[in-house]
């Protein structure tokens, strides 16, 4: 009897472990690639990403080949952004001024969030929407000065991925951009 009842745990043990490497992969399959800290999808080192087409008529109309479904889209060229729905309808679309650090072209989720900070400038900034980071550990996100005076271009010598908008438009995308919301980066 004894034997028997081993050999009924090993089975049920070899069991239970293959169940839970099946429920890991799939767990493991599912996460948004943004949220591991790594794009979605981007270039080959060193390849050149090509510019999504314009409306040339319209300048600040949704570029083509911008994804689908409800998404941030950022140009790092035009240094524009839009939020779209889940109908791929533009909310809102606005200008912004980049920091001296791009991410690059490719899928990232909304990976982080906070309310009120300072900048890597010293400024005080508010709405921080963090999407990605670079692979010096520099955080790259949106962002809105809430300074009175305007805030000075970035130093070129220091590494800063703040993606800065007004105050409306920091916001708009708070409001916008949850944890888990896409954003989609362009040229």
């Amino acid at each position: 009897m004894a034997g028997t009842s081993s050999g009924v745990v090993a089975g049920l043990t070899a069991a239970a472990v293959g169940v839970v490497g099946l429920l890991a992969y799939q767990a493991s399959a599912t996460v948004p690639p943004g949220l591991g800290g790594r794009p979605a999808a981007s270039p080959a080192p060193g390849a050149p990403a090509s510019k999504a087409p314009r409306d040339h008529r319209h300048p600040t109309a949704l570029p083509n080949s911008s994804g689908t479904g409800e998404r941030v889209v950022y140009s790092v060229d035009d240094d524009r952004v839009w939020l779209v729905n889940e109908r791929g309808r533009v909310e809102r679309t606005f200008k912004v001024n980049p920091g001296t650090v791009d991410p690059t072209t490719g899928a990232y989720w909304v990976t982080s969030r906070s309310k009120a900070i300072t900048g890597t400038d010293g400024l005080p900034i508010e709405h921080v929407v963090r999407f990605a980071t670079t692979k010096d550990g520099s955080a790259i996100g949106f962002s809105a000065v809430t300074a009175q005076r305007p805030a000075a271009p970035p130093d070129p010598t220091v590494k800063t991925g703040g993606i800065r908008e007004t105050r409306p438009d920091g916001t708009a995308m708070w409001n916008f951009a949850t944890i888990g919301v896409k954003v989609i980066v362009i040229r």
